[in-house]
């Protein structure tokens, strides 16, 4: 096996962080997305996500890390992913897979309750969707994703775009702003867990 390419796969992965750490843009919006789902907690309020494939994975990472617990032991924060399996193929072959998500969110989502849009082209049509009936719902959108944005970049509240047109850096990307994001929530509502 040619260790040439772990090298250069490594060095790619590192100068698309490089490139992320350097977007004062992107750091400015990681914050904003801090504070709306800090801000979303503090008032009670759902915070759901959705994604496909790898980016469904990180969704559910995200939800279960704020359910659950992440460095240290805290109350449980109300986040959900969407992705219960009888309801994605409930809707998927009544509606059409283009509506696996929006249906959840038409039918869990408030006013105030926060979407955690993920898709690495910003163009998937069911990550699309669930974004307009959360728009339709005055909730407030954070878009994770990548390449030029999409179409997503300009219908979120927040658009935090990786610049990479490489999916899996994209993904690399995102799972460090996932993280980011929960840390950030828990230095705001538990500080005492940073001390």
């Amino acid at each position: 096996m040619p260790m040439e390419f772990i090298k250069n796969s490594l060095k790619e992965a590192q100068s698309t962080l490089e490139n992320t750490l350097s977007d004062e843009k992107f750091l400015k919006t990681l914050a904003e997305a801090i504070h709306c789902l800090t801000t979303a907690f503090k008032e009670d309020k759902r915070v759901m996500s959705c994604g496909n494939g790898g980016s469904l994975c990180d969704s559910m990472h995200f939800a279960e890390e704020l359910t659950g617990r992440y460095r240290k032991d805290r109350k449980p924060l109300g986040a959900t992913s969407i992705m219960d399996p009888s309801h994605m193929s409930c809707v998927a072959n009544d509606f059409g897979y283009e509506h696996i998500f929006s249906r959840f969110v038409e039918g869990w989502g408030k006013e105030g309750d926060v979407l955690l849009a993920i898709s690495t082209s910003g163009n998937s049509e069911n990550v699309i969707k669930a974004v307009e009936s959360a728009n339709a719902k005055n909730m407030k959108v954070i878009g994770l994703l990548g390449k030029s944005g999409g179409k997503l970049a300009s219908m979120v509240d927040h658009s935090l775009i990786v610049p990479s047109d490489i999916t899996d850096r994209i993904q690399e990307i995102h799972i460090k702003c996932i993280h980011i994001m929960i840390e950030g929530v828990e230095r705001a509502l538990f500080p005492e867990n940073y001390q």
